[in-house]
């Protein structure tokens, strides 16, 4: 994936060099590369080409990248620390920075349009249109808002869980039917990668939650027990980390129940889960 991103992100050498350099450290040299594993593992179980998935792995890679980048800016979260490094506001500016979320989501639906990933130009067409409501107001930028929105103020668990199925589940989910569409599948086991999709995608925030609360700034790579010093509702503030580790687990349980049918071809997507769920950072 790494070598992937770095031939779709443009040269040093390409102008304007600095907005290149400042996407280039943006994007490589750090993350877990969830949304891609699960591309791959989704694309195993369709019998996608890898040729075709590793393009729309990258490609929801640099959405993520661009929403990390974004949130990290004053006027969001105003994080100094992302992946063990300063931010790309601190590490350039703030208006580089806006300049490189713009750049990499552009770039993004750049690599879904140049690439032949589907069979048809329809069923392409439905991935694109797939990403940018993941990305937009109904996914994870409407998460987002709503995230902002709620500092401060007392979630219940359903409102909570609304705000997550957007900030963080669409994407993850965009992911795994992205992987998916790039192959074959029958309506049945679509839907049984969708439910495991918005069980993960839960699951994935939740421990996201308790990591904030309990690991140390350096293991985490970004500043530790944030949310909790900004008032944000969390998991972990309204169920505590107990209760919350237990809902993970319950989560990991429905997404692993959803692939029973699909039997060894989703071995990748229960490794997977086990990842979300066990991290520990």
């Amino acid at each position: 994936m790494e070598s992937v991103l770095a031939e779709w992100l443009p040269a040093l050498q390409i102008a304007p060099q600095r907005l290149h350099e400042a996407m280039r450290y943006a994007v490589l040299g750090g993350g877990k590369r969830v949304r891609p594993l699960l591309a791959f593992a989704a694309g195993e179980v369709a019998g996608a080409a890898i040729e075709r998935v590793q393009h729309a792995a990258a490609a929801a890679e640099l959405i993520h990248a661009y929403s990390l980048v974004h949130d990290d800016m004053p006027a969001m979260d105003d994080d100094a620390l992302r992946r063990g490094k300063p931010t790309v506001h601190v590490e350039f500016d703030e208006a580089t920075a806006l300049l490189v979320g713009d750049a990499l989501q552009s770039l993004a639906f750049d690599i879904l349009a140049a690439q032949p990933l589907a069979d048809d130009a329809a069923a392409q067409l439905k991935m694109v249109q797939l990403l940018a409501q993941a990305a937009g107001s109904r996914g994870m930028a409407g998460g987002q808002a709503i995230d902002l929105a709620s500092v401060g103020k007392p979630l219940d668990l359903a409102e909570l869980e609304f705000m997550h199925i957007h900030k963080t589940g669409a994407l993850i989910r965009a992911s795994v039917l992205l992987g998916a569409q790039c192959g074959a599948l029958p309506d049945a086991t679509a839907a049984a990668l969708d439910r495991y999709a918005k069980c993960i995608g839960l699951a994935f925030q939740v421990v996201d939650d308790v990591l904030d609360a309990e690991t140390p700034t350096a293991t985490l790579g970004k500043t530790a027990g944030k949310d909790a010093a900004n008032n944000k509702p969390t998991y972990v503030s309204l169920l505590g980390v107990t209760r919350a580790r237990e809902l993970a687990l319950e989560l990991r349980a429905d997404a692993c129940t959803a692939l029973a049918p699909l039997g060894a071809r989703a071995e990748r997507l229960r490794q997977l889960a086990d990842f979300v769920v066990e991290r520990t950072f």
